[in-house]
């Protein structure tokens, strides 16, 4: 699983013009499913986004997770697993399957749901999606459970 995290003052999603999910001040993060991801990527990824200390301290330091008065907005997207490496146009070869992705990212939102007690919204999988955020610094993290190591 590969996840775009931003820190954001506020975001918002709409599908054909309605709000589906909105928040204030948290996390925007982007998920996309790997064909090969199982449910250790869907654990390590959600301990890694609630346990990510990028939120400022009283003394400015980044030291905070997101706090349960904060929110996450969850969106899902193939497009990150897109490939280049042969031109311009990218394949998405490498992602999930939709049946596959959409039970993972289903999955991957109840487990959030479980552990983050503040507000949790999401996208609607497959859906043409209009997304809308103000970045908070701006702070944009990477995190990609097969590559554990950077």
């Amino acid at each position: 699983m590969r996840a775009l995290v931003r820190r954001v003052s506020r975001a918002s999603v709409k599908v054909e013009g309605q709000v589906v999910g909105k928040i204030n001040q948290g996390l925007l993060v982007y998920l996309g499913v790997h064909h090969d991801d199982e449910h250790e990527d869907l654990d390590w990824l959600s301990q890694k986004i609630l346990g990510l200390r990028i939120f400022e301290d009283d003394y400015g330091k980044m030291n905070l997770s997101v706090l349960p008065e904060q929110g996450i907005l969850l969106i899902s997207q193939f497009t990150l697993f897109g490939n280049l490496k042969k031109g311009y146009r990218p394949s998405f070869n490498r992602a999930a399957d939709p049946k596959k992705a959409e039970e993972l990212f289903n999955q991957f939102y109840t487990k959030l749901g479980t552990l983050f007690q503040g507000n949790l919204a999401s996208g609607v999988f497959g859906a043409d999606m209009k997304i809308e955020a103000i970045d908070d610094g701006p702070v944009t993290i990477w995190l990609d459970s097969q590559e554990r190591n950077y």
